[in-house]
């Protein structure tokens, strides 16, 4: 095949592909591209996700992205544009501030077109912090990942609007399916996290870090009526080691021990969330999107969130989940308690209204869409 009959490509660049929304959505427009018959190509410093991204039948370019040392940065925008050069990309697509940099640079020495992703609220404590963060809001086209972060960035950027395109992260119901989890899959966590029969399991996926409110779960498990109720906390640590020992002395604190389970990263999300009762997304701080609710709904599941970022777009009060102030252990407790109480009939029909909901308005088919139609755009 000449050059000129090459299908185009599209780059994507990123720290690494370990876990988390940002690398699922590569992942997932990456193999969106190899279906569409475009070429499919990922940016990173690497992890354990390359070999899923491969699969697809995407490439991996391995580059130290994760760095934010000037003169590494420096660097790799000389290596993207020579790889922007080689593999004729005409569309880079930055993910992550200290890659968007270097990927921005490299962009406007080969003529390629630049698109980013504002992926979250990104803290600012000087001038300088914001002009760095600012690289996230300069794409040619700007995809905010709910209407949360499209008023943010505009307010905070003064980001033109026409440049903004609002696409929610989505969750692919063919794997976030009640239907297609085996009872094996379900009994294997069961086990291996060591939950008691007939125990009421109460969720909170996400990484260990303490805006995501593993402590005000913990605060309101001991504030709950249910006694019997046991919290499962998975998520990686990602080296945090002293907050994970500080969740675990707070439970050993308020005599939990035996009722708070902290399980690392969990492969197997969709059987997570069928052996929870309830899953919690308790973050103090704004979730940008928050992935662990719509994909708790597509499961059927009650969910419990905090009524503020994107969160607050994706439940509808007491139709298809329940929504309690940031930080309020009292209220979490309540909600979790009222979550609990639902009989049969009424935890069936909010799961069916969850569900429905997200496959109307939150599926990775229709997020990949929407992201492809910015590329043919440009092009």
């Amino acid at each position: 095949m000449s050059a000129d009959s090459l299908p185009p490509a599209v780059l994507q660049v990123l720290p690494m592909l370990e876990t988390g929304g940002v690398e699922r959505g590569t992942i997932e427009v990456a193999e969106a591209l190899v279906r569409a018959g475009f070429r499919a190509l990922v940016a990173s410093a690497g992890g354990r996700l390359v070999p899923e991204l491969t699969h697809c039948g995407a490439e991996h370019i391995a580059l130290p992205l994760a760095s934010k040392d000037p003169w590494v940065m420096w660097r790799n925008a000389a290596k993207l544009a020579a790889l922007i050069r080689e593999r004729r990309v005409s569309i880079v697509h930055a993910r992550s501030r200290a890659p968007a940099w270097s990927a921005r640079l490299a962009a406007r020495r080969t003529g390629a077109r630049w698109v980013t992703t504002y992926h979250g609220t990104y803290t600012e404590g000087f001038a300088l912090k914001r002009r760095y963060n600012a690289v996230m809001a300069s794409g040619e086209r700007v995809i905010a990942i709910s209407g949360f972060i499209a008023e943010h960035l505009m307010a905070r950027h003064g980001t033109d609007p026409a440049r903004v395109r609002i696409i929610p992260r989505g969750v692919d119901p063919r794997r976030f399916d009640p239907a297609i989890v085996s009872g094996e899959r379900i009994v294997k966590l069961a086990r291996a996290w060591r939950i008691p029969d007939d125990a009421p399991i109460v969720l909170l996926p996400g990484r260990l870090t303490r805006w995501k409110g593993q402590e005000v779960l913990i605060e309101a498990l001991a504030r709950m009526h249910r006694r019997d109720a046991v919290a499962v906390l998975a998520g990686d640590d990602q080296g945090r080691l002293g907050y994970r020992a500080g969740l675990e002395a707070l439970a050993e604190r308020l005599g939990l021990g035996r009722r708070v389970r902290i399980v690392g990263d969990c492969p197997d999300m969709p059987a997570a969330l069928m052996l929870a009762d309830v899953a919690v997304s308790a973050s103090i701080e704004p979730e940008a999107f928050g992935r662990v609710v719509v994909e708790a709904q597509a499961m059927g599941r009650p969910v419990v969130a905090t009524a503020h970022g994107g969160a607050a777009e994706t439940v509808s009060p007491g139709e298809t989940g329940f929504l309690v102030l940031p930080g309020d252990a009292d209220a979490l407790a309540a909600a979790l308690d009222h979550a609990l109480s639902l009989d049969d009939a009424a935890r069936a029909a909010l799961g069916a209204r969850a569900r429905e909901a997200v496959l109307g308005r939150f599926t990775t088919e229709r997020m990949c869409a929407a992201t492809l139609d910015i590329y043919r755009e440009l092009l």
